[in-house]
């Protein structure tokens, strides 16, 4: 008996031993007030949450690198290309044919995503393929005791993640959902589309009119992808990106990536490998490869997506991967999506 007595004390040491009461903490308790002052929360709610949080190592020393554990150099590796290298991590070979049965699992809703918003179905597909791998990896770190982790102990984005924390406990108060129940990733992001608590507020809807929105499911993550791109300006039935021929193979004539733009007519010698009816201004994205640059041509479409992450190859990535998943999908069922 004193046997079993002494290996459960073990276990609960084990079990609490990362637990952290942030009660403890000044600024948490002013956090505390201002929610119970200007929205209302139960305070002993609150400062029971906060009394029990399990503390985030792993999250924090993404922002801290003081706390990433040691690890010894890798041998030097060839040399490749930053798009090679890109690809290879972020589009794995089972993106495509897992975005053409996501496809087609869920073409009714993508469709009337399509005639609401006009985003069309491979972007939002690809978009979540990329996001959160169709919704088979969208977290596993819990939001709560992340956000409150990142929001207050020593890090150089505080402010931003205090921010998220009390949208974070917003969502879930007007949603009647359980804090501690939800699960994101190491920032705090949330489901299929994987949006900020912040974003969750502005884009996050209620596409299946259940009376809940709920981007772990589907049919919302949908409708909230394709919303956000809508609201950023997303222009229906226009290219995303159209790839160009040039004099070389390294390109370094003018700026590329998607903060620079330009009149099609003042890029001399640059010329898109299949039509392109579009009168806007072009951004030059360059992709660097093992043994030459890429360059396309980028439309309003593709700054729309770069707004889902500020990255030119982040945004190629979803543009590739939703014209690979389109063109399977044909293969395959015979018809566009």
């Amino acid at each position: 008996m004193r046997t079993i007595f002494l290996l459960c004390i073990l276990l609960l040491s084990v079990v609490t031993l990362d637990a952290k009461d942030y009660t403890k903490n000044q600024k948490v308790r002013y956090f505390i007030h201002q929610l119970v002052v200007k929205n209302h929360f139960d305070r002993a709610k609150l400062t029971e949450l906060f009394r029990h949080v399990k503390y985030q190592k792993k999250a924090l020393a993404v922002y801290v690198p003081s706390l990433r554990p040691k690890v010894k150099p890798h041998k030097k590796r060839k040399k490749i290309g930053s798009w090679d290298h890109y690809t290879k991590m972020i589009l794995k070979p089972s993106k495509i044919p897992l975005g053409v049965e996501y496809l087609r699992e869920h073409r009714s809703t993508l469709h009337r995503a399509y005639r609401q918003y006009g985003v069309p179905p491979e972007y939002i597909v690809a978009l979540i393929g990329i996001e959160s791998h169709y919704g088979k990896h969208a977290g596993r770190y819990p939001v709560f005791d992340t956000l409150t982790t990142l929001a207050f102990e020593r890090n150089r984005r505080n402010r931003f993640f205090r921010s998220e924390l009390k949208a974070f406990l917003l969502m879930t108060k007007q949603e009647g959902i359980n804090p501690k129940n939800v699960k994101g990733s190491y920032a705090g992001a949330i489901g299929q589309g994987q949006f900020m608590p912040s974003n969750y507020k502005i884009f996050a809807v209620d596409f299946d009119h259940d009376g809940k929105t709920r981007m772990t499911q589907a049919n919302d993550a949908i409708g909230s992808v394709a919303h956000y791109l809508k609201r950023h300006g997303w222009k229906k039935n226009q290219k995303v990106a159209v790839r160009v021929s040039y004099s070389g193979t390294r390109y370094n004539a003018r700026k590329t990536g998607y903060r620079y733009k330009y009149s099609r007519a003042s890029l001399k010698g640059i010329e898109p490998k299949e039509p392109l009816n579009y009168n806007g201004k072009v951004h030059l994205i360059k992709l660097k490869k093992t043994d030459y640059d890429e360059l396309w041509y980028g439309t309003h479409n593709f700054h729309v997506i770069t707004r889902y992450n500020h990255s030119s190859y982040y945004a190629m990535a979803v543009h590739q991967l939703a014209q690979n998943i389109k063109e399977k999908y044909r293969e395959k069922y015979g018809q566009n999506p």
